[in-house]
């Protein structure tokens, strides 16, 4: 998001391609993931064995009531809802970066490209049909599957660059893919000009729903297990991703703390009308703007103390003073992110 930012903010708005695998986790090789773990990583020995073990010789069946059908042995995929999953797919499909930087074009590991418009559009998609079809073409020799017809493409900027823009869609591998807003990425829906109006939208959606369903459970509930189910509904979703609306419209803030109202007036049993500031202060949870900023401190003490990743970390750079005073280890922040 901070690169998109910044490439608005110096005039060129931005394609971001969302990319769409068939089961990508259940179709990884276990010999070209040793491989890679070898050649890429630099594991061999007895840690190469015990990842070869891990992941070889498994078996599955299923189970319906008492029956069970036959064993069957795993022959490919990583073991999802383990730890090792996420990071094992993600040394699968390491190659993926080098293809892409070549053309030019920016990767992340989510499976999205994104290209700032700072040049000619005939250039541009060139570039993007070239690198799309490599991708294809790795993957197919990686028993991955790319759906280029269920790619989505939206395009990034500010409201008059939006506008001003004559590209209504992209064609990738064969396939027209119309610009989208908004598109849902990793579960947030981004809208071309980073708004977040219908992420909100449809926070307050589902959020309602699950209190609906809690308000009605409540008179059976303790207080401790009904806060239970509001975090785990509600607060759970209210702090995801959060650090994204950084500077979201005022309207938008009041929305998603009038969802977090709600939630105290279910929790305490208050009527409709009763004046909510004194139950909130009653109450061990920050408002949704300190949640926010809450979130930014976090991303920003891991930055200073080499925790977080590598891409958040170059954005902090020291700020540099010709005078020794006590404020000589402040971090200043790169762009608008």
């Amino acid at each position: 998001m901070n690169d998109l930012l910044i490439a608005a903010d110096q005039g060129s708005p931005s394609r971001l391609f969302l990319l769409d695998l068939s089961a990508a986790f259940d179709t990884v090789d276990h010999g070209i993931l040793l491989n890679r773990l070898h050649t890429t990583v630099g594991l061999s020995g007895n840690i190469l064995i015990w990842f070869k073990s891990y992941l070889t010789n498994r078996t599955e069946y299923v189970a319906l009531g008492t029956a069970k059908s036959h064993t069957h042995t795993v022959t490919c995929r990583v073991p999802q809802g383990s730890v090792l999953g996420p990071s094992l797919f993600t040394i699968y499909i390491s190659p993926l970066g080098q293809i892409i930087r070549k053309h030019n074009i920016s990767f992340q590991f989510q499976f999205q490209l994104y290209v700032k418009m700072n040049s000619t559009p005939t250039l541009i998609s060139s570039a993007l049909q070239a690198c799309l079809k490599e991708i294809e073409a790795w993957m197919a020799e990686n028993s991955l599957q790319f759906n280029s017809n269920k790619t989505e493409a939206i395009l990034i900027g500010t409201p008059h660059q939006i506008k001003t823009s004559s590209t209504k869609s992209i064609l990738v591998s064969g396939h027209n893919i119309p610009l989208s807003s908004p598109v849902i990425n990793l579960g947030v829906k981004i809208d071309s000009t980073l708004t977040f109006d219908h992420h909100v939208r449809h926070l307050s959606k589902v959020s309602f729903f699950h209190l609906k369903n809690i308000a009605k459970l409540r008179p059976s509930l303790t207080q401790s297990d009904a806060e239970k189910l509001i975090h785990a509904f509600i607060s759970s979703r209210l702090d995801y991703c959060n650090a994204l609306l950084v500077g979201i419209p005022g309207r938008s803030l009041e929305r998603l703390q009038h969802i977090q109202n709600c939630a105290a007036r279910v929790l305490t049993r208050r009527r409709k009308f009763d004046h909510i500031t004194p139950v909130l202060q009653s109450l061990p949870w920050l408002p949704i703007r300190s949640r926010i900023q809450y979130k930014l401190c976090l991303l920003t003490y891991q930055c200073v103390h080499g925790t977080a990743p590598a891409y958040l970390s170059e954005l902090l750079f020291p700020q540099a003073t010709s005078r020794l005073l006590r404020s000589n280890t402040a971090f200043i922040s790169q762009g608008p992110g």
